[in-house]
Formats: C-alpha cells, structure tokens, sequence
C-alpha cells in the first residue's frame, strides 16, 4: 500500500563534514566501512540490491532492517528504502536519501528519511535522535578513509 505524500513525515539532518565526496562516499557504500558506522550489513551500491542491515535487537525491533537500493549517483546521491525486518515488527518502510554536496573544501551531507506514517511517530522520534550520532560516526569513519 502506498501511503499519500502528505499522510507522511521526514527527518532530515544536514552535518558538513572536512573530507571530499569521494571518501563520504566510500564510508556511505562499502559494506566493511557501514559496519563500523551504522550496523552490520550485506550492502552493494547497485541499484536494485536487496540487502540486510543487522543490530542488537530491543523491545519492539527485531534489529533487521530490510532495504533495497533505489538510486546511486556516484559519489553524490544514494537512496535505499529502509524497512523493519519481520512480521511482528510495525510495518515501517521509509526511504533513505543521502546526497553529498561540495562545500567549502569538504561536503555538505545531507540525510533524509521520509515516509513515516502516523502509526511510525515512535520509530520517527527514535530515528530523530540516532540520526546525528549516526552522522557523526560516519565522519568518523571518513576520518580513517584513503584517499583514492
């Protein structure tokens, strides 16, 4: 079932980060680099990749997050959708889009999660306050990224 744009909420964080697009790109795309930033993982950046991200689960998450790639722009759009992982989780599926922005010597990341329903406003809060950790430990990785 699709649900009407304007039934929907997003999240959307913006960090500017000291490395060039092409390194934000190899932490945001190389199974091995996601792991240490945001869970385990079966990831390619090909678009139409089905692929598992895999965390600790708690109390009303399995810890699976079901994803397919639907866009890549190298190195400067990504965009996967982002699901729950079982049956007796939610039902949530929202699509993740990173876009990577030259900006003064390094780039500007932008990360938006949109789709969530009204029924999702927990999973939303709850993603509102991990995105910018998350984003952190990208830069983070990024960090410890060669220069290609």
């Amino acid at each position: 079932m699709t649900v009407p744009a304007e039934d929907t909420r997003s999240l959307l964080f913006e960090r500017q980060m000291a490395h060039p697009p092409e390194k934000v790109w190899r932490a945001l795309t190389q199974s091995w680099l996601i792991e240490e930033w945001l869970m385990k993982n079966d990831f390619v950046a090909e678009v139409g990749h089905r692929f598992t991200f895999r965390a600790t689960p708690m109390p009303g998450w399995s810890g699976v997050v079901n994803g397919e790639v639907v866009t890549v722009e190298a190195p400067r759009l990504l965009a996967y959708r982002w699901g729950d992982g079982s049956e007796s989780d939610s039902g949530l599926v929202t699509l993740v889009t990173w876009t990577l922005l030259p900006r003064d010597g390094g780039t500007l990341v932008r990360m938006e999660q949109s789709g969530f329903r009204r029924a999702d406003e927990g999973a939303h809060r709850r993603m509102g306050g991990g995105w910018p950790r998350v984003l952190e430990r990208l830069e983070r990785v990024a960090d410890g990224v060669e220069e290609v």
